[in-house]
C-alpha cells in the first residue's frame, strides 16, 4: 500500500491544502491592507447590524477578503475554522505596562543613515502577534491581534524602511524564552535589546553575552538605550558573527543558557535556523532557545506534508528513513520530533539553490 492512500496521511494533505488557502488570505490582508477598516467603518457597520464591534470586524475582514460566507459553503469553513479563532482584540493598556516601554525613553534621533523613531498601530491595524499555533486536527492558525486605539512602538529605520521595533510581537513571542533563562546566557542578535533588558531583571540570570554582527546596532544600542538599563552591569556585548561564535566560543562551561534571535521572519530565519541546530552541539549539551521557532517548525512541517504527498524532497526522503509505518509518519510530523530531528535536515532542503 502507497502510504499516502492512508486516510489519516490524507485527511493532512486536505488541511495543508486548506492551511495554505487561509495562510495567503492572512498574508494577502497583513502585507497588503493591514488597516483596511477604520474604526469609523467598524462602528458604522456595527451600529448599523446591531452587532458588537469584533463580530462585525470580523465580518468586514472576511468580505474583504472576497469570502462569501453567507452563500459559499467553502468561503464560511474557512471563516469559521481560520478568521474566528485568529483575530483577537488586544488590550493596549496591558502592553504599555510592560517594562521596557516604562523604562526605555527612546530618542527621536537621525544617526547617519538611521533613524530613532516611533511608529503606530492604527485602531483596527492588524498584525501577528505571536507564534503561529498548530491545533490538535492539523490547522495552522496564525494570531492576528489588533487595538481598538492607536498604540505607538520604538523603532529604527535604515533609510527609510523599518529596520528594528519592539512591538507586541516581540513581547509575546519571546516571553517563554525570557522565563526560562538562568545563569550565565549566551544571546545570538542585539536588535533594540528587549532580551537582555528583560533577562537581566532576573535574579537567576548572572550574566548575559551579546553577540552581534552589526557595529551600527551596537553603537546605537550602546550610546543610546543601555545607559537606561536598570541592571546593565550585567550585559556585555561583543562584535562578532554568531555562527563562529557558536563553533568555536561556546564550549568549555562558559555559558549555561542560549537565546538565538539573528532572523527578521520564518522564510529567513529557517535555513539560520537550522544551521544553528546543527552547531548547539558545541556547546556542551546547555539549553538552547530560539525566537519564533514554533512557527518554524509548523513551516518545516507544511513544506514535509507538500514532499510527502508529491513523493519526493529532501525531508520526505528523511521522515521515510525513518518511519516503519504510516502511523509512525504521522508522529514524525509533531513539533515535537520535527524538533528532534531539525540538527538532520540538511539545508538544502529549504534552500535549493545551495
Amino acid at each position: 500500500m502507497d502510504w499516502r492512500e492512508h486516510p489519516a496521511l490524507q485527511r493532512q494533505f486536505v488541511l495543508a491544502e486548506e492551511n495554505l488557502r487561509a495562510m495567503e488570505l492572512f498574508s494577502a490582508l497583513l502585507n497588503e491592507r493591514p488597516d483596511y477598516f477604520s474604526a469609523s467603518e467598524v462602528e458604522a457597520f456595527a451600529r448599523d447590524c446591531d452587532l458588537p464591534r469584533d463580530v462585525a470586524f470580523e465580518a468586514l475582514l472576511a468580505a474583504g477578503c472576497g469570502l462569501e460566507s453567507d452563500v459559499n459553503p467553502r468561503h464560511r469553513r474557512l471563516e469559521e475554522r481560520y478568521f474566528v479563532p485568529a483575530l483577537r482584540r488586544l488590550d493596549a493598556a496591558e502592553y504599555r505596562k510592560n517594562p521596557y516601554y516604562q523604562t526605555i525613553r527612546f530618542p527621536e534621533k537621525t544617526l547617519g543613515g538611521w533613524q530613532m523613531t516611533h511608529q503606530q498601530y492604527k485602531p483596527y491595524e492588524l498584525f501577528c502577534y505571536n507564534d503561529t499555533a498548530l491545533l490538535k486536527d492539523g490547522r495552522e492558525i496564525p494570531p492576528i491581534g489588533y487595538f481598538t486605539e492607536e498604540f505607538s512602538f520604538p523603532a529604527v529605520l535604515e533609510k527609510g524602511r523599518l529596520w528594528m521595533a519592539i512591538t507586541p510581537n516581540e513581547v509575546e513571542t519571546m516571553q517563554a524564552d525570557i522565563d526560562a533563562a538562568f545563569g550565565r546566557i549566551a544571546v545570538f542578535g542585539l536588535g533594540l535589546g528587549y532580551y537582555p533588558f528583560m533577562t537581566a531583571r532576573m535574579d537567576q540570570v548572572t550574566e548575559i553575552t551579546v553577540v552581534e554582527r552589526d557595529p551600527n546596532a551596537i553603537a546605537l544600542f550602546e550610546k543610546h538605550l543601555l545607559p537606561q538599563f536598570p541592571h546593565r552591569e550585567k550585559i556585555r556585548v561583543v562584535q562578532g558573527d554568531a555562527y563562529d561564535f557558536l563553533a568555536r566560543e561556546m564550549g568549555n562551561g562558559r555559558f549555561d543558557f542560549a537565546y538565538v534571535d539573528i532572523w527578521h521572519d520564518v522564510l529567513d530565519g529557517t535555513p539560520m535556523y537550522l544551521r544553528c541546530r546543527q552547531l548547539e552541539h558545541r556547546a556542551g549539551g546547555i539549553p538552547f532557545r530560539y525566537w519564533v521557532e514554533q512557527s518554524m517548525l509548523i513551516w518545516l512541517r507544511g513544506l514535509a506534508l507538500s514532499e510527502l504527498q508529491a513523493g519526493a524532497g529532501q525531508l520526505h526522503d528523511l521522515l521515510m528513513c525513518r518511519a516503519q509505518s504510516p502511523e509512525g509518519l504521522l508522529s514524525l510530523l509533531s513539533l515535537e520530533s520535527l524538533h528532534a530531528l531539525a540538527p538532520e535536515i540538511p539545508l538544502e532542503a529549504v534552500e535549493p539553490d545551495l
